[in-house]
């Protein structure tokens, strides 16, 4: 770090804080176990911290309303957080990072309302929005290699019929692949089940990513834009 005058300018380098906000549970497994490999040679130049949230919810409607802290929905709670954001890393080298799944969404929509949100912030925090396409299993599916080093027994003559980032019920897939009794036996335990299964994927499939061939264009985004703001 130099300090010039009254300015202080940030070297190629020096430390950079990654604030990371994801949906789920699931997400942060995954997150935590590919963030050292994202970052690199420098990991130890930069910090990092994976938030979860207990569902992605809906950006409400009066950016200046309040919601329940205690309920942990991500879109629900947005604009109380980036404004914090915004306060709080005003002279700190940190990026947010919201990490959402496109759903069934238009992404271009979807990815604008959250702007709508940070341009609402006074200041801004600098922020980063990356989406998952349809889901995060996406990411997990984008390393096949990983999926069967994880799972021996996965059924490649599903594995082989997935479409990379399509919408299609990512996550359904891979239950088809990986899960005993498939997507049809999860339903029918429903949920807890559900979100464990979810957890015990990321869990098991992410240590093994290649983040440098993932084939998932969205998680490709992901990773290049952290590197961008390193």
């Amino acid at each position: 770090m130099v300090a010039s005058g009254t300015a202080i300018i940030w070297m190629r380098g020096e430390l950079m804080h990654f604030e990371i906000l994801i949906e789920d549970a699931s997400g942060k497994l995954a997150l935590d176990s590919i963030m050292g490999k994202i970052l690199g040679p420098n990991e130890q130049d930069h910090t990092y911290k994976v938030i979860p949230y207990k569902g992605i919810g809906r950006i409400p409607k009066n950016l200046r309303g309040k919601t329940d802290p205690q309920k942990r929905i991500l879109l629900d709670r947005l604009p109380r957080l980036l404004r914090g954001y915004g306060k709080s890393f005003q002279s700190f080298p940190a990026v947010v990072v919201v990490v959402v799944d496109l759903d069934n969404k238009s992404g271009v929509a979807f990815k604008q309302e959250m702007l709508d949100i940070l341009n609402n912030c006074n200041p801004k925090p600098t922020t980063l929005f990356r989406i998952a396409i349809e889901e995060g299993e996406a990411w997990l599916m984008g390393d096949r290699n990983a999926v069967k080093t994880a799972y021996p027994h996965a059924k490649d003559q599903i594995l082989n019929t997935y479409v990379q980032d399509s919408i299609c019920g990512t996550w359904e897939m891979l239950a088809d692949v990986v899960y005993p009794g498939g997507v049809q036996k999860l339903k029918q335990l429903g949920w807890p089940y559900t979100g464990q299964a979810k957890c015990e994927w990321a869990e098991n499939i992410a240590p093994h990513l290649d983040v440098e061939n993932n084939q998932s264009r969205s998680f490709q985004v992901f990773r290049d834009g952290i590197r961008n703001l390193m």
